[in-house]
């Protein structure tokens, strides 16, 4: 998933067309597949004592409800009331406020004569981008049902009633990840299970507040669900919507290369990119550089041609992070270091991307672009005196967000990483679930997996740990808690990035060839030093060449990991160098070299390895 740029740059200084969509976009969905209906049995039904039927299915999902019933006389027609929900206000209670855009409804059926099996009417906004042959879904896990006939029991309701969930095709076999930590453990089981749950639409939508998609979403979404089922189909669907229907903030704009440099790492098929070349040019936003290459959405204005240049019609706004509350104090000046730290990334990107396509001299344009404006960066919104990025031009703030997102766009110097490091290290989880995918990259990658982990599964408000143990979702969050954002929903998939970091960094699969036809296996925490955070992890990535299984642990000798590759797919293999620099590769001296904490031995061919490291 790296670009080969970075180091370069520093050495040289689903289902069907939905509603709404155009009938141009539709045509170019051949490769999206049916939405699924699975109907699913509850996990609870009890009788309350005020007659009440309450019912649990286990998780929330996007879904409708069918209750099938005797069919009643002709002269006995009664109407049953219908309550969904997705919170508790009390056992076996739904909350019937449940606050945000946490949702309740309550709707009814009248049974009738000669009828048997009815499906209760939701909302017109619950029909959003629904397929007419799907209708509309709402998120729920519990039911109430009440005016049931008197002599029902709990066991024949149970027959009687499901929750018909609406997702895009999902192997629950495709992908797996345990590891020494149940708490990790759950986390993943939830990220697991909002890729399937959030992809009720056949687009990646940002949750059922706005049902719709966005560049940072998608760019989340894609990376957690190529992980989970080894399918390219919805997230590609979903990019080549945005690129016709972008979005406001300003970084989301070039998230759309960083979506298409992953579709191209994922897949290896480059006709995506040939597509959408043109656009994805324009999606830089290199038509907003300064001389310095830096750019600026406030000084001057953005120009209408720019706009128009990118499909979005309104007004481009920074964002940094969302909600704005979670910025760690961010001064939102004309020219922002994170907007550059994105725009820098979109060159570097864009410049694989022509080269991919063969387009050479586009290449070396944007290379040289990007070594511009990363010598802006470094020297004008870096700040000599602290060693720290500020949050850009004119203030002297530094802020997590200015650190960290260069930090993980592989911008800053060597000598400048460590102090960078201790800052973003220190500063904790201050951003939100969105951020934090790059928190996290920023951490894993250099040397910090042990703290990646701590911070998923830390006490309190604000990590993973807290969104399964005390909210009572069963999909990710939008927000660490709802009092960091009032009108949240809890059905995010931006909120579900372990869906991606545990495969990519605990057990350390990543392409460093279009189509997983050369890997990486790095796991990232698995020196001596991180010993106490995880002592073994194990699981199994789905890819377009086969799924790679891997699994490490710690003998008593040192550090042994288990490699099985598929056919056609080679492996550079980096392994923690504080275990000892004696490296067997199945049962041989293995030669490696030092890189930083790890040392990186010749390439593993397809088939089953054993991997040791030791005194």
């Amino acid at each position: 998933m790296k670009s080969r740029w970075p180091m370069l740059m520093l050495l040289c200084a689903i289902a069907v067309s939905s509603t709404g969509y155009s009938s141009a976009y539709a045509q170019s969905t051949d490769h999206v597949k049916p939405l699924a209906q699975q109907p699913i049995r509850p996990a609870h039904v009890m009788r309350r004592s005020d007659g009440v039927f309450f019912i649990d299915f286990g998780r929330d999902a996007y879904s409708y409800f069918r209750l099938e019933l005797p069919a009643p006389p002709a002269d006995k027609s009664q109407k049953i009331t219908i309550r969904l929900g997705e919170k508790l206000s009390a056992p076996d209670h739904i909350d019937r406020k449940p606050g945000g855009s946490v949702r309740f409804l309550e709707t009814s059926v009248m049974t009738e004569s000669g009828k048997t099996l009815y499906r209760p009417e939701l909302t017109a906004k619950d029909r959003r981008l629904m397929p007419a042959s799907v209708g509309a879904v709402m998120p729920f896990r519990y039911a109430e049902l009440e005016n049931l006939p008197e002599a029902m029991t709990t066991d024949e309701l149970s027959r009687a009633v499901r929750q018909i969930a609406v997702h895009y095709r999902f192997d629950e076999n495709a992908a797996d990840f345990s590891c020494s930590d149940a708490k990790l453990n759950a986390i993943w089981d939830l990220c697991k299970y909002s890729m399937k749950a959030t992809s009720f639409a056949g687009l990646m939508v940002d949750g059922d507040r706005e049902r719709k998609p966005y560049e940072a979403d998608c760019y989340i979404n894609q990376l957690g669900w190529q992980y989970c089922t080894g399918d390219n189909s919805l997230p590609r669907h979903t990019h080549e919507y945005l690129l016709s229907h972008h979005t406001w903030p300003t970084e989301w704009i070039m998230f759309s290369v960083l979506i298409a440099w992953q579709d191209y790492q994922f897949s290896g098929d480059p006709s995506c990119l040939a597509k959408h070349y043109d656009e994805l040019k324009g999606d830089t936003l290199r038509a907003l550089e300064h001389d310095d290459g830096l750019i600026s959405t406030v000084e001057p204005p953005v120009p209408q041609s720019v706009l128009q240049s990118i499909h979005f019609k309104g007004k481009l706004k920074d964002v940094v992070d969302w909600p704005e509350g979670e910025r760690d104090g961010y001064k939102m000046v004309p020219v922002n270091t994170v907007v550059n730290a994105f725009h820098c990334r979109s060159l570097t990107l864009m410049a694989d991307l022509a080269d991919a396509l063969g387009k050479t001299d586009d290449a070396a344009e944007f290379c040289k672009a990007a070594q511009r404006t990363l010598a802006s960066l470094n020297s004008k919104l870096f700040d000599p005196q602290t060693g720290l990025y500020i949050d850009g031009e004119g203030t002297t703030h530094s802020s997590l967000h200015a650190n960290m997102f260069p930090l993980a766009f592989g911008l800053v110097p060597a000598d400048r990483r460590p102090k960078v490091l201790a800052f973003v290290r220190s500063r904790g989880m201050a951003c939100s679930v969105y951020a934090a995918q790059f928190l996290m990259d920023a951490l894993f990658d250099h040397d910090s997996g042990a703290d990646s982990v701590r911070l998923m599964t830390a006490p309190g408000d604000r990590s993973w740990r807290h969104m399964v143990e005390d909210t009572g979702t069963t999909i990710s969050l939008e927000a660490w808690d709802t009092k960091y954002k009032p009108n949240q929903d809890w059905n995010h998939a931006w909120g579900a990035a372990p869906a991606n970091l545990l495969p990519r960094m605990v057990l350390g699969v990543e392409p460093l060839k279009p189509g997983y036809s050369q890997v990486l296996i790095w796991p990232r925490c698995a020196g001596k030093s991180a010993a106490n955070a995880l002592s073994w992890a194990r699981g199994k990535v789905p890819t377009p060449k086969g799924p790679i299984s891997v699994a490490w642990h710690y003998p008593a000798t040192g550090f042994q990991m288990t490699v099985e590759l598929p056919p056609q797919t080679t492996a550079q293999v980096r392994l923690p160098s504080d275990w000892g620099d004696h490296v067997l590769t199945d049962g041989k001296s293995a030669t490696g070299q030092k890189h930083g904490h790890s040392v990186e031995i010749e390439l593993l061919t397809p088939g089953k390895h054993v991997v040791v490291v030791g005194q």
